[in-house]
């Protein structure tokens, strides 16, 4: 049974600083957590999630740019070009925590969809914040998911 719940609070460009989703990150006391993309921005996911070996990772904090634009911005501040703001981006990142992640590990999701990393990469949604900010502001999705299975890929694709 996946556990929903829904508050309200100010908009806030550090994700982790907005009441609810520190309470819902401190939730989980285990381990360290692995943040590939940090405020301010400073490196490459990729590059980062790639310094760790498989399994390695307890709890990860996947909280991206949330779209094509605010991922473009991230990487023209940094004074990189990024050619390639495509959903496939998103899959990377997302095949990139799967691998680093041990099974039983959390990761928390952040964005504007519940999709998380999904059951095709070993994940099961445990619980769902809706963040409202009201106005004409986007909510603020989290989604905690558990490693269930780090070689599930290997059942569901034969």
């Amino acid at each position: 049974m996946i556990y929903i719940t829904r508050e309200w609070a100010m908009p806030n460009k550090r994700t982790f600083g907005i009441k609810p989703i520190n309470k819902l990150i401190g939730a989980y006391t285990f381990g360290e957590w692995v943040d590939p993309f940090p405020y301010p921005f400073v490196k490459d996911a990729i590059e980062y999630l790639k310094e760790f070996v498989d399994g390695s990772v307890s709890r990860i904090l996947f909280d991206p740019p949330y779209s094509p634009r605010q991922l473009k911005e991230c990487y023209d501040e940094k004074g990189e070009s990024l050619h390639n703001t495509t959903s496939r981006v998103w899959a990377k990142w997302k095949d990139e925590i799967a691998r680093v992640v041990c099974p039983g590990g959390i990761c928390i999701s952040f964005g504007w969809s519940s999709n998380g990393l999904g059951i095709k990469r070993g994940f099961e949604i445990e619980r769902i914040l809706l963040i409202a900010h009201g106005g004409n502001h986007n909510d603020t999705l989290c989604v905690v998911e558990r490693k269930v299975n780090h070689n599930l890929d290997k059942f569901v694709n034969g």
